[in-house]
């Protein structure tokens, strides 16, 4: 492995690690000292090499797909993709539940799923969001526009609904 590749692989894991709000030392008491803390940070440094066996269950772990582990492959001097549509549940959670309901309701088949239930974001896709505008009978810009104002998507989703009505 390229030590450059390493350092990009090094930077996602702490990336997700740190998401999840763990410390290295968080990291090893979760689970019960099977991840020591010098290794993980060796892992994240680049310094150490990691097996695909261990990538596995480091992703395994923390609960994601190893792909999301990998460094991307975005060819330099692509055009920046847009913005991913991130859910913050932690906010989705106080809308009221008349205006949440359904969306709340997506959101946890998805994360049923996925076996994804960190509980505090979740991705979803341009055809996730269009779905959705049907079972609130809007357009996807005016919800987009809704889920901002209700603080469960971040602003930066206009872009990316933009993108794909461009």
């Amino acid at each position: 492995m390229s030590s450059e590749y390493a350092k990009q692989l090094g930077a996602k894991l702490r990336a997700i690690r740190t998401q999840q709000g763990l410390s290295l030392h968080g990291v090893e008491e979760k689970s019960q000292g099977r991840w020591k803390a010098v290794v993980v940070g060796s892992y994240e440094r680049g310094d150490r090499a990691v097996t695909v066996q261990r990538l596995a269950e480091l992703a395994d772990f923390y609960g994601v797909p190893v792909q999301e582990l990998l460094p991307g492959t975005t060819p330099g001097g692509a055009a920046e993709p847009p913005p991913k549509l991130v859910l913050d549940l932690e906010r989705l959670a106080h809308v009221p539940q008349e205006k949440a309901g359904p969306l709340q309701r997506y959101a946890a088949t998805i994360q049923s799923q996925r076996g994804d239930y960190n509980g505090k974001v979740l991705s979803i896709r341009q055809d996730d969001l269009r779905t959705l505008a049907v079972i609130y009978d809007q357009s996807p810009s005016v919800l987009t526009e809704q889920l901002i104002s209700w603080g469960v998507l971040d602003a930066d989703a206009r872009r990316a609904v933009a993108h794909e009505e461009n």
